[in-house]
């Protein structure tokens, strides 16, 4: 990847509304060779997907809860039996396997306290668990679906490669 490839993801984690044409324009390019790049992003799997970000509050999940897991079990088959549990729950927006004293984290979203509790209730159910700590979020400060792009990762077309080639 290079700095057109950089640029272009930028431009595409901010909207992909824009038409082809004018995000060729914004990094320097015709449309055709735009496109291309786009899917070659994609096909090697830097582009995963395309979605609509939602205002939670909007469409009734304003309660963001974080659940901190400390697993009963550490074996294969109850982190496969978990991960199918949490997978099929459509509250957890997030789960992350951890270091430390918690073993997972989940981030949730919900309409309310009630709303919490039976999701709590239906995670207890679906695997033993030895202890469930959920903070409640008051309020979001900082959202974003943009990851930084640093420089570093993309190679300077400036600069020959590796193979000699610019």
């Amino acid at each position: 990847m290079d700095e057109i490839d950089r640029k272009l993801l930028a431009i595409l984690q901010e909207s992909v509304t824009l038409s082809i044409a004018q995000i060729a324009d914004r990094v320097g390019l015709s449309a055709t060779p735009c496109w291309k790049r786009i899917q070659k992003l994609e096909a090697s799997g830097v582009i995963t997907r395309r979605v609509a970000l939602l205002a939670p509050e909007k469409v009734g999940v304003g309660l963001s809860v974080f659940v901190a897991i400390e697993a009963g079990d550490h074996t294969p088959e109850w982190l496969e039996r978990f991960a199918q549990a949490v997978t099929a729950m459509p509250e957890v927006m997030e789960v992350y396997r951890m270091a430390g004293e918690v073993d997972y984290m989940l981030r949730v979203a919900v309409a309310d306290m009630a709303d919490f509790d039976l999701f709590y209730k239906r995670l207890i159910a679906a695997v033993p668990i030895r202890n469930v700590t959920s903070r409640f979020a008051m309020e979001r400060i900082k959202h974003t679906t943009s990851y930084p792009l640093h420089r570093s990762a993309f190679r300077d077309r400036s600069q020959p490669d590796e193979g000699g080639e610019e």
